[in-house]
């Protein structure tokens, strides 16, 4: 809007002097102003909308550019029945006038349709029925369109501000085609997919349905979709293409009927007594709301410029049509959750289009009171004394405030519109402070009653003790932890007024009235939040609309609430707090928001959680310095003390001291309020300026006055260049434009020569100019994040073309292009179309913008994915490269997440897959793994799901991001699948993901991340596939491994869950139990067809140890455990035969049969022992025994077939009572025959329920997965993996010698992967372990036993450094190598062997990095040798050169000079392979880090110097140079980390702050901006050498030093902030290793353990626990010097490399 907001301030005798420039040279006239009498207050709107649409339209709030509650647009939505948000719509209404376009348009359209209410007529419709008119007509002058329109508007919608369309107007005095298009023509190009019709709401309801249903714009994309398939399409296609630049943007070519990707769409517009309503969707966010709440979420430069191609796009298009925006603001720039942005052609108000001339300046007289426009408000006289203006100028309103001129109400008003609240939003409201607490009436003369407006209400509430209790125990320092005005506080307040829906929503579900504080003082002592300004003014706040709901009382010093409100109103106007009031100014709005003065006025707030997420509320400081004391009450004072004392100084000289004095405190505090007034210039931004002010005479060439009228229009429509694109667009066409050349960058001189070019271009309309000047503006604030222009200093600028100082901290590049935009001559001034095409938008701006554009209509979700998966699949993320692909995935992932069909399905995994090939690891990790997370997450059945479940997928996510990434994110969601009632097909998918990724996952991270977490979801609904992947990778993985891993875990499951302690536990916790010992012995059964004879026996049978009869013993097990327990138990004797089951078995029922013999059951055939579980189990068939007697009836039969009836009965003593049992109440007997005691047999078999099912079904869906479409087995390993699955190759080798089969077996231990690996049952914590609820990382805590595994002798020499590769299998180990040079040796953990390494090096190696996924390592022994980690190659060498160092002299002839603890400087003695043995060369490398986000290498250097890397191309980068030398020692760098890699792309800021911290050798630590290298704080962060930094999250650093000492530092906190010391170590920590919440450290040759969430002790002190060492096999004590540590987090265990060259794996 091209208009400057003014107010004239009333004359006052004494002018600050700074103020002049507000008065004079800011007196920019608005041409167009809005009328408040066009606009309603907010109770009357909410009226008319319940009139027009009936109360099923709810009405939100209202929408207000003023600061008051007046308006014609309303934020609205449709009731929802089930209790859900619905979609928000804004609702605008504008007055009718039969004299304008639009409503002649709207009423011809009603008449067409025959003026139903149910009718609804299309404007593409219409236009397209006239398209072949209008092309026709084009360049003829006289020639009208079919649109009986057209010949009688002078204009669309002319010379208003703010009107229908965006306040839009033709550049023409006529409607002819010969300057501009017709009415018609402009109003489809603007909303062509706006609906026509009759308000109702039916006619609402089917606007918004279709608007929801995607189905608007939905053939557009189908038809984008059939040209990149190369089929034939329509000609949507290409006017889409046209659009948004293809080939390229043309701001004369004739308007098609589609809309533009990036104008906000009109959904509808509805006819209305006196108005016509129109519809808009409601956006999150504005770009006003972004700046003010979230300016982060602009991530970096890139987005920032993307958003501005957007703008500018729509922009070309708008001015293409002949008119001009006019009021191109951040306000009407709409933004959607991903910023995608709307530009906003619908505004506020309507401004009738009667105007006589548009050269005429337009001066709107002051409406002569302020009120709502219906003239039976009830409203009617609340805000009719107020002196508020309807638009906001704070420089003149602080003014009149400060003289006394405005209220305190009618400031406090300014200050909430200016921070962004709004009346009616319960969620941001309006507030006021309280200022009594109404106890007595407010007296000025008493302090009595008064609130403390110099504190905040909810420190008055919550009490200092209590808020610097949280400030001090907070993770993150804070005071306030909620809004100052809660959404819960707003409805309390108006609960008396509001539905009881809404109650129920804000308040609580349940409706109890009796709860509302029922008087003014219960209701101010309750809350801790501030006031409302209905409080102040409007009395029906205090009447109830609901039963049981009693008034509001108001207190006994006022008769009514009327009598109330303007007591109340009063206390707010008077002196007392007319003083006080900027101290709450202050804290609610002012500089006690942030810093130092917050901390001091108790009022931090809880910051947001993720700054680079938009929001659009939140608090916003409006001022950084102290606000003025009001001045109007003591000048009044002060002026009449002038006056007295006049005449009194005529004769006495010393009589006008005290005038004097007065004078001079009164301009003193004239000059604080001017100087408050400049610094805050910002609450007053401009983007525009009136014409009148435009310099005209800016060149010397005299034009006609028919070359003025050219210039004052827009050119007309080209008709030789249709909007018709160039017919051989294709894929390939569409690929080549939207491909970006890696090599392609924007260079200083392109920018110039593109400036040098535009300055000879002409813009042809002096609006279209204003437009631009409105962008550039937009563009320097987004990079400022302050408005570039107020009104003096665009003043300045127009008449003495001086800039802001601001333009000079604009990066250079945006520097030249907000410079042309806002060029004093207007003519000079590049179009819409020349930025576009500008180098300043990079090709990945444009190729991403092509890409997306079309994702962005109002489309199918379904024709979404289609298009986008269509389009990569043809290879468009490849040729827009990684780095636009990353822009593009959060606009695209989201589609793949939600339900989808089988064939959407198959899109989003195409998708998917194009996005793991195109994106850099990184990318993969924080954009692509999220979203399958979610899909893996969601229940029910997913076709998608089971793609990704698949084996070529997960191996692809491997081979980008490597395993750690997956185990940590996605493993567990695989695991989730299987229990908590699983779908079927994905339950099968993962059980073979899990099976068949065993083997290539090891032996450690198979139990801690697979077998572990499954036994965890025993009784917690582990489905079938869930026990058969237990079975299974048993099966996979030998023999061996099940007696020495899965049998000890089951056996503790099997015994915790069956002791009788546990029985007598609450109902939860027994079924759970019980569930899981059902679980427990399906699993034994499955395994023990893997395990021979003899096996079985031994770990299951012999010594009286039958897990099973021990379970059938147990008397107060439920019925189906005992079912359970029986059957397996019989598989059991089946699988040992015979002989051995009476040898071993039958001994340990003798028992059991004893007692059920001798039971009640079997004397009376009646009764039940044991209690039915009320559990339904998928696993247990429905025959199902009823008592414990049943027993008999499954193991007696069952035992009598197996080992004959002869030899039961020798080893049962009391075989007749239970036969005659048998006989009586299920009548069976034996027949000695042996076909009919087979059948006899078989007929109890077939009545046995049958739990083994699943596990040995040939229509298994894992079994039939595995052997179909299952895992690809390598080569190597497919042999044994087919062998161990086929068990009758098992069944025969059990009858080999057992004296053979243990050796052989034994042998095989040997060679076996993971031999030195221990069971984890030693550590497993049983019952309790299982038994508790959470996540399964969460309950799987890590026990460090502090025992050494396994060693192995790495190096003759001292082991100098570790690293560990993510797959947890390899680890590379640097030191000490035969001559003393130093080496890298590379281990295979599978079998402790070296099988590889590097000899390169000349001196001793002390750091080695590994290069994320390229395969290369980096190893340092004062140079940096990078090489092949396959096969040991050199492939590039870096040193520093002794002139980029500085001269250090050497440590050894200062040491007087040092005045640390030697004990705490590095002993040669104790680190005999030191870097400090002797003096250390400053240009020698010391450590290294690698910055994943970018993946570049920065090194510490021997003079307190970082060098960074580019490793890939092989080229030394920038050097950060150190600051001088201290006490003369040579500040080495020692350690390095950084934060920010998971959250920071590599051309992106971060989201919170990303840095670099540097540890020295004098134990300093600094901390650097990542990207800029600014030193954000140096401190001393150890009395001695700094050995180890890290950063396990991104606001906390970890270090550790010779000084004995761990010390963890909270970024967050005020700096220097206080760590938290961890001590407990007797000698000097040489390094440390952190994971999760624990780190583990070395100091000599223990180990200590501290965590990072446990509180510090009684004394205060944080304690470091320190253990040593101990050999697994010999129980002593290591005694070797720990030089180095590393933890493996996904096996559970670490490595440690000592001093004397070992390499120990630890537990």
């Amino acid at each position: 809007m091209d208009s400057v907001p003014s107010h004239q301030i009333p004359n006052s005798p004494a002018k600050p002097p700074s103020f002049s420039a507000v008065e004079n040279g800011g007196k920019l006239k608005d041409p167009i102003s809005p009328k408040m009498e066009d606009e309603m207050c907010f109770h009357c709107l909410q009226r008319r909308i319940q009139a027009d649409f009936s109360d099923k339209l709810l009405f939100s709030y209202g929408l207000s550019d003023s600061a008051l509650p007046f308006s014609s647009s309303a934020v609205v939505q449709m009731s929802n029945s089930c209790g859900e948000d619905s979609a928000e719509f804004i609702l605008v209404y504008l007055p009718s006038n039969q004299h304008d376009c639009l409503t002649k348009y709207v009423d011809e359209c009603v008449l067409e349709n025959g003026g139903n209410n149910n009718g609804v007529s299309n404007i593409t419709a219409l236009a397209e029925k006239i398209h072949d008119q209008a092309e026709v007509s084009v360049g003829i002058s006289d020639v009208t369109t079919s649109d009986s329109l057209s010949n009688e508007c002078r204009c669309l919608l002319n010379g208003g501000r703010k009107t229908s369309l965006a306040g839009l107007w033709p550049e023409t005095s006529s409607c002819n085609y010969s300057l501009s298009l017709s009415c018609l023509r402009t109003i489809t190009a603007l909303a062509p997919i706006s609906q026509v019709g009759i308000c109702s709401y039916s006619q609402f309801e089917e606007l918004a349905s279709n608007f929801l249903s995607g189905c608007l714009e939905d053939h557009v994309l189908c038809s984008l979709s059939l040209l990149i398939e190369g089929k034939a399409t329509g000609r949507d296609s290409v006017n889409f293409l046209s659009l948004v630049g293809l080939p390229s943007f043309d701001e004369n070519s004739f308007p098609g009927c589609l809309r533009h990707p990036n104008i906000a769409p009109v959904l509808g517009m509805l006819k209305a007594p006196g108005y016509i309503n129109l519809v808009l969707p409601k956006t999150p966010y504005t770009l006003e709301s972004m700046l003010h709440y979230s300016p982060g979420a602009l991530k970096s430069e890139w987005h920032i410029r993307f958003l501005i191609y957007q703008l500018l796009s729509a922009l070309s298009y708008i001015h293409g049509l002949g008119i001009a925006h006019g009021n191109i603001c951040p306000s009407n720039v709409m933004l959607s959750n991903l910023c995608w942005s709307w530009l906003r052609v619908c505004d506020d108000f309507w401004l009738r289009s009667n105007l006589s001339s548009r050269n005429k300046e337009c001066h709107i007289i002051p409406p002569s009171r302020m009120g709502c426009c219906i003239e039976d408000c009830p409203s009617q006289d609340l805000y009719a004394h107020l002196k508020l203006s309807p638009s906001i100028n704070w420089h003149s309103d602080f003014k009149r405030w400060w003289r006394g001129e405005l209220s305190n109400f009618e400031y406090l008003l300014i200050l909430n519109r200016l921070a962004g609240r709004r009346w009616g939003d319960h969620t941001f409201h309006t507030i006021m402070p309280w200022v009594i607490d109404f106890s007595v009436k407010p007296d000025e003369n008493s302090d009595a009653g008064w609130r403390d407006l110099s504190k905040s209400k909810w420190r008055l509430a919550k009490g200092d003790e209590q808020l610097d209790f949280t400030y001090s125990t907070s993770e993150i320092p804070h005071h306030v932890s909620d809004e100052c005005l809660s959404e819960l506080a707003v409805c309390s307040y108006k609960a008396r007024r509001l539905p009881l829906s809404v109650l129920r929503l804000a308040v609580r579900s349940v409706y109890e009235p009796n709860e509302y504080p029922s008087t003014m003082q219960r209701l101010y002592q309750w809350t801790p939040d501030e006031c409302i300004p209905e409080f102040y003014c409007d009395p029906q706040i205090f009447y109830s609309l609901h039963s049981g709901m009693t008034d509001l009382a108001v207190p006994s010093w006022a008769s009514s609430p009327e009598e109330f409100i303007k007591l109340h109103r009063d206390a707010l106007e008077s002196k007392w707090v007319s003083h006080q009031i900027h101290h709450w100014i202050d804290i609610t709005f002012g500089y006690k928001m942030s810093g130092q003065a917050a901390v001091s006025a108790k009022n931090v707030m809880l910051p947001s959680s993720d700054l680079t997420m938009p929001r659009s509320v939140g608090r916003r400081q409006l001022f950084t310095q102290p606000h003025p004391t009001r001045r109007g009450v003591t000048w009044k004072t002060c002026d009449s003390a002038n006056e007295s004392t006049m005449h009194q100084c005529r004769g006495n000289e010393v009589g006008c001291e005290k005038p004097l004095l007065l004078e001079t405190a009164c301009l003193q505090e004239l000059e604080e309020a001017a100087a408050f007034s400049e610094h805050a210039w910002h609450l007053s931004p401009l983007y525009s300026y009136p014409t009148d002010n435009l310099v005209e005479n800016t060149s010397s060439v005299d034009n006609s006055p028919s070359e003025s009228l050219e210039q004052s229009t827009l050119r007309a429509p080209d008709s030789g260049s249709n909007y018709v694109v160039p017919s051989d667009i294709d894929l390939n066409y569409l690929l080549e434009y939207i491909e970006v050349d890696d090599e392609s960058s924007m260079g200083y001189q392109e920018l110039l020569l593109w400036r040098q070019k535009s300055s000879c271009s002409r813009t042809y309309s002096e609006n279209v100019a204003r437009d631009i000047f409105s962008v550039g503006c937009i563009v320097a604030e987004l990079h400022l994040r302050r408005p570039l222009f107020d009104s003096t200093s665009l003043t300045m600028y127009l008449e003495k073309g001086i800039l802001p100082e601001l333009m000079q901290e604009l990066p250079f590049h945006t520097k030249i292009l907000v410079e042309e935009c806002i060029r004093k001559d207007w003519r000079r001034r590049p179009s819409a179309k020349s930025l576009l095409e500008s180098p300043y938008f990079p090709k990945t701006v444009k190729s991403s913008y092509l890409f997306l554009a079309p994702l962005q209509l109002l489309a199918k979700d379904g024709s979404r994915l289609h298009y986008a998966a269509n389009f990569a699949k043809q290879g468009a993320l490849k040729a827009m490269g990684t780095f636009a692909a990353e822009m593009c995935a959060p606009y695209c992932l989201p589609l793949v997440v939600n339900p989808l069909s089988d064939t959407e399905a198959e899109w989003a995994y195409i998708l998917l897959k194009e996005f793991l090939k195109c994106l850099k690891p990184n990318a993969v990790k924080t954009l692509v793994l999220p979203a399958i997370q979610k899909i893996l997450q969601a229940t029910g059945y997913s076709h998608l799901k089971v793609s990704l479940l698949q084996d070529s997928f997960v191996r692809e996510i491997w081979n980008r991001i490597g395993k750690q990434a997956y185990l940590e994110i996605l493993h567990p969601m695989v695991i989730s699948n299987l229990y908590v009632a699983p779908q079927k097909s994905s339950s099968a998918a993962a059980a073979v993901l899990l099976i068949c990724s065993s083997e290539e996952l090891g032996v450690p991270i198979t139990i801690y991340q697979t077998i572990l977490p499954l036994l965890h979801c025993f009784g917690k609904g582990l489905c079938t596939d869930g026990i058969d992947v237990l079975v299974r990778i048993g099966g996979l993985l030998g023999e061996n491994f099940i007696v020495r891993h899965i049998l000890p875990l089951l056996k503790n499951v099997v015994r915790s869950c069956s002791d009788i302690s546990y029985v007598s536990r609450p109902e939860p916790v027994q079924s759970w139990s019980s569930l899981a010992l059902i679980d427990g012995l399906m699993t034994l059964d499955g395994l023990i067809a893997f395990l021979p004879r003899e096996v079985v026996i031994k770990e299951l049978i012999e010594d009286r140890n039958c897990l099973h009869v021990m379970v059938l013993m147990q008397t107060n097990l439920e019925i189906p455990v005992l079912q359970v327990a029986a059957t397996t138990l019989i598989s059991v004797c089946e699988r040992i035969g015979p002989d051995l089951t009476a040898l071993h078995v039958l001994p340990q029922l003798k028992e059991l049969f004893d007692e059920l013999a001798f039971s009640q059951e079997t004397a009376n055939g009646s009764g039940s022992l044991g209690r039915n579980l009320k559990i339904s189990k998928p696993k247990v068939d429905e025959a199902q025994i009823e008592s414990r007697m049943d027993l008999v009836l499954l193991l007696y039969p069952s035992f009598a077939s197996l080992l004959g009836i002869e030899k039961l009965r020798q080893c049962c003593a009391t075989w007749l009572l239970l036969e005659q049992f048998l006989l009586r109440c299920h009548n069976w007997k034996w027949e000695y025959t042996g076909e009919s005691s087979r059948s006899g047999l078989e007929n109890i078999i077939s009545k046995r329920p049958i739990f083994n099912k699943s596990l040995t079904s040939e229509y298994n869906p894992a079994k039939l997965l595995l052997n179909g479409v299952g895992w690809s087995i390598p080569q190597s390993q497919g042999t044994r993996g087919a062998k161990n699955l086929m068990l009758h190759k098992r069944f025969n080798d059990v009858h080999q010698n057992p004296v053979e089969r243990h050796i052989a077996t034994t042998n095989l231990g040997k060679r076996e992967p993971w031999f030195w690996f221990p069971s984890p049952a030693a550590s497993w914590d049983g019952f309790d372990f299982l038994g508790r609820v959470g996540g399964l990382k969460d309950e799987l805590p890590w026990k460090i036993r502090a025992t050494v595994l396994y060693s192995v002798r790495a190096h003759p020499g001292a082991l100098r450094s570790l690293a560990t590769c993510r797959d947890e299998c390899t680890v590379f180990t640097a030191g000490v190598g035969p001559g003393f040079k130093g080496t890298v040796q590379r281990w295979d953990l599978t079998r402790i062997g070296c099988v590889a390494g590097y000899y390169g090096h000349e001196e001793v190696v002390n750091d080695i990095c590994l290069l994320s996924s390229s395969g290369r390592v980096a190893s340092c022994d004062g140079t940096i040798h990078v090489w092949n980690s396959q096969t040991g190659k050199l492939i590039s060498v870096f040193s520093e050169s002794s002139d980029d160092s500085m001269n250090l002299p050497s440590p050894l002839s200062s040491a007087a000079k040092i005045n640390f603890d030697p004990a705490y400087m590095l002993n040669p003695n104790s680190l005999s392979s030191g870097i400090l043995t002797s003096a250390f060369d400053g240009s020698l490398y010391t450590c290294m880090h690698l910055l994943e986000f970018t993946e570049k290498l920065v090194v510490g250097t021997g003079n307190g110097s970082l060098r960074f890397m580019d490793v890939s191309q092989g080229r030394k980068l920038h050097l950060w140079r150190s600051e001088s030398i201290e006490s003369g020692f040579p500040s080495l760098v020692s350690a390095i980390c950084s934060c920010g890699s998971d959250k920071m792309q590599a051309d992106t800021s971060a989201a919170s702050s990303s840095w670099i911290a540097a540890g020295l050798s004098t134990g300093h630590c600094k901390l650097l901006d990542a990207r800029s290298g600014d030193v954000i704080a140096t401190w001393r962060a150890h009395d001695g050498y700094v050995t180890k930094l890290a950063a396990p999250e991104d606001h906390l650093l970890v270090s550790s030093s010779l000084d004995r000492t761990l010390r963890i530092w909270d970024l967050r906190r005020n700096w220097p902030s206080q760590p938290s010391v961890f001590r407990g170590h007797t000698d000097g920590v040489s390094g440390f290793s952190v994971w999760c919440q624990d780190i583990i450290s070395i100091s000599r040759n223990k180990i200590g353990l501290s965590s990072l969430s446990r509180s510090a002790d009684e004394d205060g002190q944080h304690r470091i626990t320190p253990q040593n060492l101990y050999m697994a096999d010999r129980g002593t004590k290591n005694l070797s010097v720990l030089s180095s540590i590393s933890i493996l987090p996904f096996s559970r265990l670490f490595l440690v490399g000592t001093e004397d060259g070992y390499l120990r794996i630890c537990c």
